[in-house]
């Protein structure tokens, strides 16, 4: 019981402060205000040359939470304190370049790092060591400083580059995030490549998500943590999340997607009330998570349980806001709508990775 409270604790801590994708209104607004001054999109259908300009006269001037930075003419050495940032770094063809990065990273990523690197905390990195590591530039993400301290303060003062990129709220940020990072690391032109295979791969669920009829559309609960009986609570994304944007781009209705809180705390009572016709988990906590949704008391006249249409969504790639959400959006699709979405194709996929599961 015990460890499951600290995995808990865990989550929450995530989920409001940015591992998860979460733009929390409360600890972030500043963050996303300047975020939209320094280059996110307006809206989806901008090509990704629009958002490449944009992105371009902030790159060297203002990181993506409006900071003044200045960047080096070479980038060389980079080190990475966000998951989502490393992938996307990775994705560029940069592995390479990373000296150093978070732990959250490390375990993740690895075989594309080197093996002797420096892992730091992410939200209490020794910033000495940091300094010492003389990095060309340093990014750095929101959930850093999420308690009030700026905890790369010294090695700013140190006249290194220090990039933060707090977590996006919608899929046209992610985009920009991406540009960002691409100019400047000197990699605008793979970024752009990138921003264009999403945009294209969205532009193909939209127009498979046509055939769906509006007395067809089914309604879809995302869960982020299990409840139990010692924690009874569901973490769900309500409104303001590129995961409820996600939902709604294959065709579906995010049932939490109305709450008034970004990432609501619902009841199970609540909960089944809503009577989703698809459960989505990202549960990454609970072992054999489909067949303890499925089993839970009191949930047996729910739509989803009743007719086993429960599915596992890969945990990572749903709550690291870059390019990969793509993945998660079609393994979505895929789960809820089978037949609409059978043949579409993932340009991020790993050929080693799972389809998603589906109710045992």
């Amino acid at each position: 019981m015990k460890k499951r409270f600290l995995e808990l604790a865990l989550v929450l801590t995530m989920m409001c402060t940015g591992v998860f994708g979460c733009a929390n209104k409360g600890e972030q607004e500043a963050g996303a205000e300047s975020s939209a001054e320094s280059g996110a999109a307006d809206s989806l259908g901008e090509s990704a040359s629009d958002i490449t300009s944009e992105a371009a006269t902030q790159a060297g001037k203002t990181d993506r939470s409006g900071n003044p930075i200045t960047v080096p003419g070479s980038v060389d050495t980079i080190i990475s304190m966000a998951p989502s940032t490393t992938q996307i770094l990775i994705d560029l063809g940069l592995g390479d370049k990373i000296i150093a990065c978070d732990t959250y990273s490390f375990a993740s990523y690895s075989a594309d790092l080197k093996a002797d690197i420096p892992q730091f905390d992410m939200m209490t990195p020794d910033q000495e060591k940091i300094v010492s590591l003389n990095a060309d530039i340093v990014f750095t993400t929101g959930m850093s400083a999420s308690h009030g301290d700026d905890v790369f303060a010294s090695v700013k003062e140190a006249g290194i580059c220090v990039c933060d990129i707090p977590s996006s709220a919608s899929i046209a940020d992610i985009e920009a995030d991406i540009l960002f990072i691409g100019d400047i690391v000197k990699k605008s032109d793979e970024a752009k490549k990138i921003v264009s295979e999403m945009q294209d791969t969205i532009a193909d669920i939209t127009a498979a998500s046509m055939n769906i009829k509006d007395d067809q559309k089914k309604t879809v609960l995302f869960e982020l943590f299990t409840p139990s009986a010692e924690s009874p609570t569901i973490y769900t994304a309500g409104s303001g999340t590129y995961i409820t944007e996600m939902i709604e781009l294959i065709g579906a209705e995010n049932v939490a997607g109305k709450e008034k809180d970004d990432w609501p705390a619902l009841t199970e009572e609540a909960a089944i009330a809503m009577d989703p016709q698809v459960i989505l988990t990202a549960d990454m906590y609970t072992d054999d998570v489909i067949n303890v949704l499925l089993g839970m008391s009191g949930w047996e006249n729910v739509t989803a349980i009743k007719n086993k249409a429960v599915y596992q969504i890969d945990n990572d790639t749903v709550n690291r806001p870059n390019h990969h959400v793509v993945s998660a959006m079609i393994e979505m699709a895929k789960a809820v709508y089978p037949e609409v979405y059978k043949d579409l194709k993932d340009p991020f996929a790993n050929d080693d990775a799972e389809e998603e599961k589906p109710a045992a």
